[in-house]
């Protein structure tokens, strides 16, 4: 979102004001570019992951606010709905045992948080969408407190004119209708951000989109909403109607949605920047005091506050960010595809083959975006998120195959050569990538166990879909603090 904003109303002088700075932010950061002043010298990567609050019961728990003054902790943050919070890992390079580093930093982190969550009656959950969200939790009472998230849905529901109809054909068939952005809270995702230099990002951009399908068939763990089995990973399709600005004619009329994967390969990370100040109003039009123009050329490093502020508005699978540590800038890749969950072991084996692989695919001598058409990389990443890890994917040189023989075959030896090239210590490679490879030996990851999970439930256990459905998270949290692999998980 970027900087947090009070509360306030918007004039018609501010959205000109701020459209006027907006691009003024952009001809600095061209001028930035082009003198090369970015921090390019030690790349680092960060972690942030979504997480869901549920009570004794299994059902969301709205007590993001007790939660977050129990931990006390300022890596764990607000998020939408008062049943998520936020952990913001510290940065760190992946050279040595920098997983590792990852791994025993948020499981201690999320081992204490939880221990103090409980004596508000909370617990966490790392899961892309909770199975026991009903309609009742998501309302205009549900977001939390920070003014940021009441201004956003006013500003979108303003720009709509009109409810958000929410519909979801997958397995079974979800149709209903929002008055809020809330549904959006349904969405809990693990974000990777990777550093990377202006000179290589088109590369790394391009190379994040071509494998993002890959990376939500074999992390999906979002199967259901409302009670309804739907897409594998029904993120994608509810996060991209629970924030869409547009009526039903604006988008005959070829409008962009705000949650996005782009249209075609880019050539450097200015075009993302210019895409979205052409392509998308404000929402949020709040001018900051700084001139980035006077700061610039005073030697000074500017805030670009505006533009920083409107890209926070756009959520495309992969953004760009522009961002200031110690006075430096510095350009990142932020990933947003993937779900939270099911464990920390599970998501750091995701980061190590995403940062594996695009470092792979980015360095290597014949892009593959140079072979395979941009409408290809979309259509598999549509295809992942409907059916997940049994999902057919394209590929150039291979054509149309599972996804599972796709990186077994191919990405995985990607992934090896990436993280050596990161310096990764290759008891960690391979220990980390073994998960990945058993996940498609096994066919199972978060979307499968849950699935097959509640079926179970169904059928053996005659359990009522409400009642199974908390018994599936019940089983979920106990497995997901066993830090055991996805593909190990038995079924109850």
């Amino acid at each position: 979102m970027g900087e947090d904003v009070g509360a306030r109303t918007f004039s018609r002088e501010d959205r000109a004001r701020y459209r006027e700075k907006v691009r003024r932010c952009l001809d600095v950061f061209a001028e930035m570019l082009r003198e090369s002043r970015f921090d390019v010298e030690r790349p680092m990567t960060g972690l942030e992951i979504e997480l869901n609050l549920v009570d004794d019961d299994s059902l969301p728990a709205m007590r993001n606010a007790d939660v977050l003054a129990a931990i006390a902790d300022p890596d764990f943050q607000t998020e939408l709905g008062q049943f998520n919070v936020e952990i913001n890992v510290a940065p760190r390079r992946l050279a040595g045992t920098g997983t590792a580093q990852f791994e025993e930093h948020v499981r201690a982190s999320l081992n204490a948080a939880e221990e103090k969550a409980r004596t508000v009656g909370a617990h966490m959950v790392m899961i892309g969408i909770l199975p026991t969200l009903r309609p009742e939790h998501l309302t205009a009472e549900t977001l939390s407190a920070n003014p940021r998230y009441a201004l956003l849905n006013e500003q979108i529901f303003a720009a709509r004119g009109e409810d958000l109809p929410i519909s979801i054909g997958g397995v079974e068939r979800l149709a209903t209708t929002a008055d809020t952005i809330t549904p959006e809270a349904a969405c809990t995702s693990t974000q990777f951000h990777l550093q990377v230099s202006p000179a290589q990002f088109a590369d790394y951009w391009n190379a994040a989109q071509a494998v993002a399908g890959i990376q939500v068939a074999l992390g999906a763990n979002s199967p259901l909403f409302f009670g309804r089995e739907l897409w594998r990973e029904t993120r994608v399709p509810l996060f991209q109607q629970a924030t869409d600005t547009r009526s039903e004619e604006i988008k005959a009329q070829g409008v962009r949605p705000r949650v996005w994967f782009g249209e075609r390969w880019i050539t450097s990370v200015f075009d993302l920047f210019e895409e979205n100040v052409r392509y998308f109003p404000a929402l949020l039009p709040v001018c900051d005091p700084q001139d980035p123009v006077a700061e610039l050329a005073a030697g000074g490093v500017p805030r670009l506050a505006e533009l920083r502020l409107h890209n926070g508005t756009i959520y495309r699978w992969n953004r760009p960010v522009y961002d200031v540590l110690k006075g430096r800038p510095h350009l990142r890749v932020e990933n947003r595809v993937l779900p939270a969950g099911p464990t920390v072991v599970d998501t750091v084996a995701n980061g190590a083959f995403y940062f594996g692989l695009v470092r792979a695919l980015a360095e290597s001598d014949r892009p593959l975006w140079s072979q395979m058409s941009f409408s290809a990389a979309e259509e598999n990443f549509t295809n992942c998120a409907r059916h997940g890890i049994d999902a057919q994917v394209f590929w150039p040189g291979l054509g149309y195959l599972p996804v599972t023989e796709l990186v077994l075959r191919r990405l995985l030896p990607l992934a090896h050569q990436g993280l050596d090239g990161w310096g990764l210590d290759p008891g960690e490679r391979d220990r980390l990538l073994g998960i990945i490879e058993q996940r498609c030996l096994t066919g199972r990851n978060g979307a499968t166990w849950q699935v097959e999970t509640l079926h179970r439930l169904e059928s053996a256990d005659h359990l009522d879909r409400p009642e199974a459905l908390r018994e599936v998270v019940r089983h979920y949290v106990d497995l997901m603090h066993s830090n055991r692999p996805v593909h190990e998980w038995p079924l109850p």
